[in-house]
């Protein structure tokens, strides 16, 4: 941390449209609209962003470690430009269409009952993931790492297996056909 950065813990900041260039750990940001705002070389450790609006959000040389989105809009956020140190994250009742996360490793991140419509996963690697009841439409994975992640319950997703590695993944039988989509072919009932 930088002589000029703040350092703030265990602090819980209501409707924050400001944030301070620095470190924040074990912080609690709620109903904060930070849409169109520059994160870029913030630290965020141990903190959850509880009803933000964080469209657009500028991130580069991020640092999430340990970060949770609850019921947040994010849409357009590139993640892919965040620093890659301990990065990690969970996201539950989020908005995260059209968001990055090329080339991320995110390993065992989870995504719970979140849109991630249009959002780009090329050259991932989310080893381990879940993908609990989420919305993947127009989603792309390519040469993405998927081994062991679990689609289970999600939907709408368009995987081919041949660029993807997919190896232990979980699907349900309901939407096996998003796993054939290149293919062309009518499945029915």
């Amino acid at each position: 941390m930088q002589e000029s950065e703040i350092y703030i813990q265990d602090k819980t900041l209501n409707k924050a449209e400001f944030l301070t260039k620095g470190e924040y750990e074990n912080c609690v940001f709620k109903n904060g609209d930070f849409a169109n705002k520059d994160f870029s070389a913030f630290k965020f450790i141990d903190c959850q962003f509880i009803d933000c609006n964080l469209s657009m959000l500028k991130l580069n040389k991020t640092r999430f470690q340990d970060v949770t989105f609850k019921d947040c809009k994010m849409l357009g956020l590139r993640f892919d430009n965040c620093n890659e140190f301990g990065l990690s994250f969970s996201f539950d009742g989020c908005q995260l269409n059209h968001a990055s996360f090329y080339k991320s490793k995110i390993k065992k991140t989870v995504f719970k009952n979140s849109q991630l419509q249009g959002t780009e996963f090329a050259e991932a690697d989310l080893t381990e993931a879940v993908f609990d009841h989420c919305d993947l439409s127009e989603a792309i994975f390519d040469h993405t790492i998927l081994v062991k992640a679990d689609f289970s319950t999600s939907y709408h997703f368009s995987i081919d297996p041949t660029i993807n590695q997919i190896s232990k993944a979980k699907f349900s039988i309901l939407s096996i056909a998003g796993l054939l989509d290149k293919y062309d072919i009518v499945i029915t009932p």
